[in-house]
Order: C-alpha cells, then sequence, then structure tokens
C-alpha cells in the first residue's frame, strides 16, 4: 500500500461551511473534517451531510487529501458518521480514543462493507488512530506490533489523556510534558515504527506562537515524527517546512547513498572523516523518500 504525505494535517470543524471553503486554498498535506470535538453535541449529525457534501464536490480537487475525524468507535454516534461520510473522494479516517490496534481491525471490517456500497475499490480508505487517548491505550500499545490493514500513520494525543487520569494539566511548572505525556509521545513513535508507518507528532496549542511551533517541530523531526496536526491554517507552512529535509541534508544523504553504490561489498565508508554504515545508509534512503 502505497505511502501518503503526511507532513501537515490540518483539522476543519465539519460544521463550518466558512472554514472548509477556506481550507480548499490549504497547503496542508491531508485536510480532517473533524465530527468530533470542535463540532457540539446538537450539530453532529448535521455535520456528517455537510462532511459528505463537501467530499463529494471536492473530490477531483482534493483527491487523496481528505479525512475525517469520526466520533469515537464505542459511542452510538460513530457508525452513522462512517455510513454518511464513506463516499468518493474519502481518503482516511482518522480514529479518536482508539483503545488497541483492535479498535484499527474493527474499523477496517466496517469499511469493507461500506467501501463497495458507496462504489470505492476495497481498501481504499485508510485509517491513522490518535494511539494514546485513553488509559488502556497506553497499557496497549504493544498490540501495534507488525503490519495493520488500512493503516496509513499513528499520532498521538494529550488532552483527552489528563481528562482520563483526572490529570490536573498535562504540563509541568516549567512548561514541558510531564512524564506521562512523555511517554506517549515516545510509545507513538515506537508503534508507528512497529507497523511499518510514520509517526505524526500532536497539535502545538498557541497557533500565534510561529516561533515556538517551529522550534517544537525541528525537535519532533529530530526524534523521529514525520509531521504534525495543525489546528490553524496559519501553522500549515511552518510544518511543512520543518518536516521537509534541507538541500543540505538531501545533499548529504545522496553522497551517502553513490558511495554504498559504489561500493556495494563496503560494511563502513568514511565520508568527510566521519564512519556511516549501513543504518546511515537506511536513513539517507529516507531523507531522500521525504523528498519524494
Amino acid at each position: 500500500m502505497s505511502t501518503m504525505k503526511l507532513r501537515s494535517m490540518l483539522f476543519v470543524p465539519a460544521d463550518n461551511e466558512r472554514k472548509l471553503a477556506k481550507s480548499v486554498g490549504s497547503p496542508a498535506d491531508v485536510l480532517i473534517l473533524d465530527l468530533e470535538d470542535s463540532v457540539a453535541e446538537a450539530r453532529k449529525v448535521g455535520a456528517r451531510s455537510t462532511a459528505a457534501e463537501f467530499i463529494t464536490t471536492q473530490a477531483a480537487q482534493l483527491s487523496a487529501r481528505l479525512f475525517v475525524r469520526i466520533n469515537p468507535l464505542d459511542t452510538a454516534l460513530a457508525m452513522g458518521d462512517l455510513a454518511a461520510v464513506v463516499v468518493p473522494g474519502l481518503a482516511g479516517i482518522l480514529l479518536p480514543k482508539t483503545h488497541s490496534a483492535a479498535d484499527i481491525v474493527r474499523l477496517g471490517y466496517c469499511l469493507d462493507a461500506l467501501e463497495p456500497r458507496a462504489g470505492i475499490e476495497g481498501g481504499t480508505v485508510r485509517i491513522i488512530p490518535v494511539a494514546t487517548e485513553t488509559a488502556q491505550a497506553m497499557l496497549n500499545m504493544q498490540t501495534f506490533a507488525g503490519p495493520i490493514p488500512r493503516l496509513a500513520g499513528v499520532t498521538w494525543g494529550a488532552e483527552d489523556l489528563s481528562a482520563a487520569i483526572g490529570a490536573v494539566s498535562n504540563r509541568e511548572e516549567d512548561g514541558n510534558w510531564s512524564p506521562l505525556y512523555t511517554w506517549a509521545n515516545s510509545l507513538c513513535l515506537c508503534a508507528a515504527a512497529s507497523a511499518g508507518m510514520p509517526a505524526i507528532d500532536t497539535l502545538y496549542a498557541d497557533f500565534r506562537d510561529a516561533a515556538g511551533l517551529a522550534a517544537a517541530c525541528r525537535a519532533s523531526r529530530r526524534r523521529g515524527f514525520r509531521g504534525r496536526i495543525a489546528i490553524h491554517p496559519d501553522q500549515v507552512a511552518i510544518i511543512n517546512e520543518a518536516y521537509s529535509p534541507s538541500e543540505a541534508e538531501l545533499a548529504h544523504a545522496r553522497r551517502i547513498v553513490d558511495a554504498f553504490a559504489a561500493q556495494p561489498e563496503a560494511g563502513t565508508l568514511s565520508i568527510d572523516g566521519v564512519m556511516v554504515d549501513k543504518p546511515h545508509l537506511t536513513q539517507a534512503l529516507r531523507t531522500l523518500g521525504l523528498a519524494g
């Protein structure tokens, strides 16, 4: 299954037609039409048809970029959400409050039934779970061992986890993440790698702090994340740049690849006086892959 471009994933409330219309021009790699937290309870059912109409209308222009965050699988809303939004043009589902990888499999079975009804080729609609929003999820991250059908990436969240465990805040007094959330961040990286998919970092809440966002994205990419959730259109360009390799990185990666191509029997090589080995080659190929 092909890898999606997932540097930036912009949330758009599915009941807000003005924001939906504005999102069409966004450079975000993915638009997430939200039926969950950003939509008031009384508007959730109506938001389904607004989302479905937007997907149908924009399918040609926004091909492979439209996801929907449905309501959690263990709520009464989830099946109605899926029945409404699985229409031609839907690229994927963002699954909130996942308890384990079994929820992804369960959602996959639902999509197996809904795709033919909508005239969509089987297996087209992909899934990205928010993998750390419940206490059970944190104890079940080992279930992401090995490939999972339809999985396109793995992301994590801190706000709902705070509520689940009764924390007053998910930050320490100095502003840094508390240990549980640093752990959730790390588990997301491991779960994604174990499943062979990209890890997508959680949102940066202060959308007016461009410098803070850029710094957070640089640190996140160093740790292994391949993209980030955006909650405001102004965050997208910063995120795209941060998760794209620089010209200097690409040039260095090409040198490593070319050096091993010239000496395929070598286990280690020296480039500019620095030893490089096969893990460096793997990373270089990944860097070049990010550039398309």
